[in-house]
């Protein structure tokens, strides 16, 4: 059984392995820019901007065109923007500024490389393999909100911020060399017909979503939901543990790897059980427990203790919801409209 697996999902497994070892390069840096601008500026907020502005557009552009090309060239781009951090630390003209000028640019890319990805993933796995795909998907990540702290300020604490700007250059270029050179994904009829126009291929989207108004509602929601997460808890969390600690980065870390593991063990039941018969029911019901565990416990509490328990447990359910949710909007969208 689990070798057929791994031949139905070959060609995903490579990019998934090598998009996570990309993935942890950048969570390093994220970590390691937010500890040195507290440092400097006594500021925890997150330095990653929202990429919803571009993502309507993006996505568009994405069913057009083709995956890889789309994927590879926001890669490079994002490694130009490491390079460029490094070059400016380098010449100690480093400045918070730039910081959010190059997150501006990496949220532009990024909205055309989280669709683009999305589609690929799509496109190697085959249907009944969805939830398994979302689950080890939501697998990796966690391991990466797990080691990314701890990998990250470990070697900031050695090397600087500099060493943790090299590491990942190293490791995107390992991710990068292998969606060049071992990652076929096919192309789609919409990749081909790229000369159909811009607006057509939006129109077509939202009529789309007027058609199947279940969907709609459910992509209105989930908008909304993580719009909530983001401005709150995810967004504020380094602010929230930082600013009640003293700026304690051990306790920042440990919290965040909390939430890491909670959702490792989520994501691991997902991988390994059969995924459910009715999946809009177990998205809502994950939801619903994660917003009710993990956002008023954190909010409520001033101990290390409190904010750990809640960040482990919230997070378990959480990988339940995303592999579900991606399964059923691969299940109901045409390919040539996911982006």
């Amino acid at each position: 059984m689990i070798l057929k697996y791994l031949r139905d999902l070959r060609q995903f497994l490579i990019l998934w392995s090598s998009q996570s070892v990309s993935t942890l390069g950048t969570a390093m840096i994220n970590f390691a820019l937010l500890i040195w601008a507290y440092e400097r500026t006594g500021t925890a907020t997150s330095l990653a901007l929202p990429s919803i502005l571009f993502c309507f557009i993006a996505g568009t552009i994405a069913d057009k065109w083709n995956k890889k090309r789309i994927m590879l060239l926001s890669d490079a781009l994002a490694a130009c923007g490491t390079l460029t951090i490094l070059i400016l630390h380098l010449a100690d003209a480093l400045e918070l500024w730039h910081l959010y000028g190059i997150s501006f640019a990496l949220s532009f890319m990024n909205a055309f490389q989280n669709p683009a990805q999305y589609v690929a993933t799509s496109l190697l796995v085959p249907k009944q393999h969805y939830v398994r795909a979302g689950g080890l998907q939501s697998f990796s990540a966690s391991a990466v909100t797990i080691i990314a702290p701890a990998l990250g300020s470990a070697i900031f604490a050695v090397g600087g911020l500099k060493t943790v700007l090299v590491i990942d250059l190293a490791m995107f270029a390992v991710g990068f060399t292998i969606l060049l050179l071992l990652i076929r994904i096919p192309n789609t009829d919409q990749t081909e017909d790229v000369k159909e126009s811009f607006v057509r291929s939006c129109a077509a989207g939202i009529r789309f979503l007027r058609e199947h108004s279940a969907l709609l509602r459910i992509i209105l929601f989930f908008a909304f939901i993580n719009f909530i997460a983001k401005m709150g808890g995810y967004g504020m969390l380094p602010a929230l543990i930082l600013g009640r600690t003293n700026g304690d980065q051990t306790a920042f870390g440990i919290v965040a790897a909390a939430s890491g593991f909670g959702s490792l063990i989520g994501a691991a039941s997902v991988a390994l059980l059969n995924p459910a018969k009715n999946r809009v029911r177990v998205i809502f019901i994950a939801c619903g427990l994660s917003f009710l565990l993990g956002e008023f416990g954190m909010s409520l509490s001033k101990t290390l203790l409190m904010w750990v328990i809640p960040a482990f447990v919230s997070n378990v359910p959480m990988a339940f919801l995303n592999a579900n949710l991606t399964a059923v909007m691969r299940t109901n969208i045409p390919i040539e409209l996911q982006g």
